[in-house]
């Protein structure tokens, strides 16, 4: 089968498990130009195969894509929150409500009293900033002064910040009802999960898309190379009589190119992590954009981590042993919600 869009997956899905399938990709099996024939383009196609001219695309079993779809489903919605919750940011500046330059978080608890009051109508803005935290960091001046504009906000306005602030407590519901799914999808990889979260700059959540993305085991790729060039966080080589065209990384697997770039921006901001000193030694030379991309050497630990069953051990001049702790306690507590079974490491295990 040549793979094009998506009209492949019916088929596969058809004749997954009677035949032995390979999905080819359809730069590699470019047809003379002129008029195309089914028949013709299928001989193409079985005469490249065998002369080992195809580049097969990696297509994951049943299961595998059933945990892709769930943990795709939940980065769109993820992604729909925050562009929601920026329409009601500008929802409020249109309104002469200055409410984010003085929480720290638009959806927090505080923000949400206030908002839910205002648009049920009330109108006092010494009231509304009552409902705030203590520990709000505004003034008890500044905060009144924000919202002194709820005194004349028209009634349609306050209907769309209440559709807002539903259609986003929606959108939390789903995503906590896809994390308990993904939690009891990847039951059985717990322990890859586990032993993924160890590592600086991943989480629970990255760890559970990395799996969903590469397997429990990642037994397709042989080699930490081989997976690095799949996912495409390696230098490209495109060359013609010795001559280099481009050295540009291919696209790769997008959905892990992209879990990795976030994982090696939370790794550089470990306190006395390998990545960190790594980090700060080459970014004054390339710059973030090139030093950030330590997402290789990620890439290349992940899967040490799942093939080689290897457990993280922390190599960095001064690891800092309260953060530590206090990650590892945090992950824990997370772990637990989600339904795993986990115990704290001690802090010299992690060190």
């Amino acid at each position: 089968m040549e793979s094009t869009a998506q009209y492949w997956k019916p088929v596969w899905r058809k004749l997954e498990g009677k035949y032995r399938l390979h999905l080819a990709q359809a730069q590699s099996n470019r047809a003379p130009r002129g008029r195309k024939e089914d028949f013709r383009d299928a001989e193409r196609l079985v005469r490249r195969q065998v002369a080992g001219e195809l580049i097969l695309s990696f297509v994951p079993d049943p299961e595998q894509r059933l945990w892709r779809t769930v943990t795709h489903t939940k980065l769109q919605l993820t992604r729909d929150k925050v562009r929601l919750t920026n329409q009601l940011e500008a929802l409020l500046e249109d309104c002469r409500i200055k409410l984010s330059g003085f929480v720290s978080q638009l959806l927090g608890a505080s923000s949400r009293r206030m908002l839910k009051a205002l648009a049920e109508g009330e109108t006092d803005a010494a009231r509304l900033a009552a409902l705030t935290d203590a520990g709000l960091r505004a003034t008890p001046v500044q905060l009144p002064d924000a919202l002194a504009a709820a005194a004349t906000l028209d009634p349609a306005r306050r209907g769309l910040i209440r559709l807002t602030l539903q259609r986003l407590e929606l959108m939390e519901k789903q995503i906590a009802q896809l994390d308990t799914m993904i939690a009891k999808l990847l039951h059985e990889p717990s322990e890859a999960v586990l032993r993924l979260t160890e590592i600086p700059g991943v989480g629970v959540d990255s760890a559970q898309q990395i799996i969903a993305e590469v397997g429990p085991d990642a037994a397709v790729f042989p080699s930490s190379q081989q997976m690095a060039s799949w996912v495409g966080v390696c230098p490209g080589r495109q060359e013609s009589a010795a001559v280099s065209k481009s050295d540009r990384s291919p696209k790769g697997n997008r959905a892990m190119r992209r879990i990795l770039a976030q994982c090696a921006n939370a790794a550089v901001r470990a306190k006395g992590s390998a990545f960190e000193v790594f980090y700060r030694r080459i970014v004054p030379r390339l710059g973030h954009n090139k030093a950030i991309w330590l997402a290789h050497r990620l890439c290349r630990l992940a899967w040490k981590v799942l093939r080689q069953h290897l457990r993280y051990r922390e190599i960095g001049p001064r690891p800092n042993l309260e953060a530590v702790r206090k990650r590892a306690s945090r992950l824990a507590t997370q772990l637990r919600q989600l339904g795993y079974q986990v115990t704290p490491p001690h802090t010299e295990a992690i060190s």
